[in-house]
């Protein structure tokens, strides 16, 4: 029997709480319940008003794993979604946008995407993203410095950087912009991949061909695109261990010197809340979005 929660007054089915969804660690699908309710007060502002696609894994990691981008079958009436733009004709999205709807997302056992840009403006940046993506044997450490010169060289254009671990084996910055559209983003965000690159030779690469990426770091600049979406702050990801999308200092940054300094787990995040606060809340300060030059 389907146990049901209710969740600020609605009804939530939550279904095979004790099953192991993360063997390497014994990690249950309870376990990842928990974790969404205790993070929502700093996952949901950044879910809010975006629309979200949802990676899922049922079955844990090493099971099937699918993309819904759609509103699958099932959502309850009362899960806001909205109709969105896309090149093959508008399509309906869920929006997360309130605890409710977090934990009947979090019941399908996913992974949250969502867009640079508001339901109100599809298409019109208000955020820019970097994802540093590392070619083996380059690791997130080669990350940090290529993050750090971002930081810099963004600071140079009198845009703020904020960081935060992939969850997987990267680093993605995150800015808060205005009055760009996604293209604008793309072009800017392309050109300072280019520089990167141009400065750190043997460190970047700006393009996605596999051939040229042992050893360095790819810049991935293209998700600034209307059409692509990245990993939330504070989703899950559907790795071997439950490892979180997780929101860093720049101290943590200039001094990870391992891989295993910037692994952050569902385990390690109430601390993390509690110490830190969302690093991440000045992205939804509009006051402090910049213009791209």
């Amino acid at each position: 029997m389907t146990p049901i929660t209710e969740v600020e007054g609605r009804r939530v089915a939550l279904s095979n709480l004790e099953k192991v969804l993360y063997p390497a660690t014994g990690f249950t699908k309870g376990e990842l319940l928990h974790y969404y309710a205790s993070a929502a007060d700093a996952l949901l502002p950044h879910l809010r008003d975006r629309p979200a696609s949802f990676l899922r894994y049922p079955d844990g990691p090493d099971g099937q794993r699918f993309f819904t981008k759609n509103v699958p079958p099932g959502t309850p009436e009362w899960v806001t979604t909205a109709e969105v733009p896309r090149s093959e004709g508008p399509a309906r999205m869920v929006l997360v946008q309130d605890l409710a709807s977090l934990m009947w997302a979090a019941n399908l056992v996913t992974e949250f995407h969502t867009h640079q840009w508001v339901i109100a403006a599809p298409g019109e940046a208000d955020r820019l993203v970097f994802d540093l993506d590392p070619g083996e044997p380059a690791t997130i450490v080669q990350c940090c410095e290529v993050a750090l010169w971002l930081r810099d060289r963004l600071a140079a254009d009198g845009i703020e950087a904020y960081v935060k671990t992939s969850g997987a084996k990267g680093l993605h910055l995150l800015a808060a912009v205005r009055a760009a559209s996604s293209q604008r983003a793309s072009d800017y965000a392309k050109g300072l991949a280019v520089e990167a690159e141009r400065a750190l030779p043997r460190l970047v690469v700006h393009r996605m061909t596999r051939s040229l990426r042992p050893g360095k770091v790819f810049v991935d600049w293209s998700q600034n695109a209307a059409r692509k979406t990245t990993a939330t702050p504070y989703t899950l990801r559907a790795r071997a261990e439950p490892t979180v999308s997780a929101p860093v200092t720049w101290a943590e940054v200039e001094e990870c010197g391992a891989p295993e300094h910037l692994v952050i787990q569902a385990s390690d995040m109430a601390a993390r809340l509690r110490d830190l606060g969302d690093l991440m809340a000045p992205l939804l300060d509009t006051e402090r979005a910049a213009a791209l030059p």
